[in-house]
């Protein structure tokens, strides 16, 4: 890949940060009434600590993501595919919180034990509020983030990484749940969300892609001169 190739990539992803950065310290810092959207369902789930590893490995789960296809894939499609669907994702919960403020009241304000771990977790409560969470941009991103591994053809191979990819996004999921950083709700939209921009983007590019084959195979050419 050449470097102006890179570097026509770069630009619009760097604006896009910027842009969403700005988006969410606003909404973070404005004072506005916020909608609880928490259930009594988000109660039977069971705080668990130890998920604080896979939560804060989203961090490098998507940046290691967009870099191999900012950096490494030849294939503008598919980098263009994973692009366009993370900025429609966040770009519709930067949406979501403007116009509906929402939060949780779910953290547990107390610890059974004292370990690295609960340690790493109220680090994490300090500096995430529990504000604008709907839907869940873990989720999403995380869905995200797997459908283009599991979608590359360069990948195809790699067997390990597209099942590393799926149980790490499985555990991520989980985690935003037993960690009380998200709801049962931003959970669904998160995953909701993610399925149809997955069809947007994969399964009907898929579609085209296997009518196009059809048309130009010998035997479908064959049948049309018949």
């Amino acid at each position: 890949m050449s470097t102006s190739t890179r570097i026509k990539r770069v630009i619009p992803v760097a604006l896009y940060t910027v842009f969403y950065l700005l988006c969410f310290s606003y909404l973070e810092n404005r004072h506005v009434r916020y909608h609880i959207i928490d259930s009594s369902l988000d109660d039977k789930i069971p705080f668990c600590e130890y998920f604080i590893i896979p939560y804060l490995l989203w961090f490098i789960y998507i940046a290691v993501t967009v870099g191999y296809f900012l950096f490494f894939n030849e294939n503008t499609t598919e980098f263009w595919s994973l692009i366009l669907n993370l900025a429609i994702g966040m770009t519709l919960f930067l949406i979501v919180s403007y116009v509906y403020p929402n939060g949780l009241n779910i953290r547990p304000t107390e610890f059974t034990n004292d370990s690295v771990f609960t340690r790493m977790v109220q680090f994490l409560y300090r500096t995430d509020t529990p504000t604008n969470v709907l839907p869940s941009i873990h989720v999403y991103n995380s869905v995200a983030a797997f459908s283009a591994i599991h979608t590359c053809k360069n990948l195809q191979k790699h067997k390990g990484i597209r099942t590393g990819s799926f149980i790490l996004t499985t555990l991520i999921i989980l985690s935003t749940m037993f960690l009380k950083q998200h709801s049962i709700a931003d959970v669904a939209t998160g995953i909701t969300c993610a399925v149809a921009t997955y069809v947007l983007f994969y399964s009907r590019a898929a579609e085209k892609q296997g009518a196009k084959a059809k048309q130009r195979s010998p035997l479908h050419q064959h049948d049309t001169h018949m």
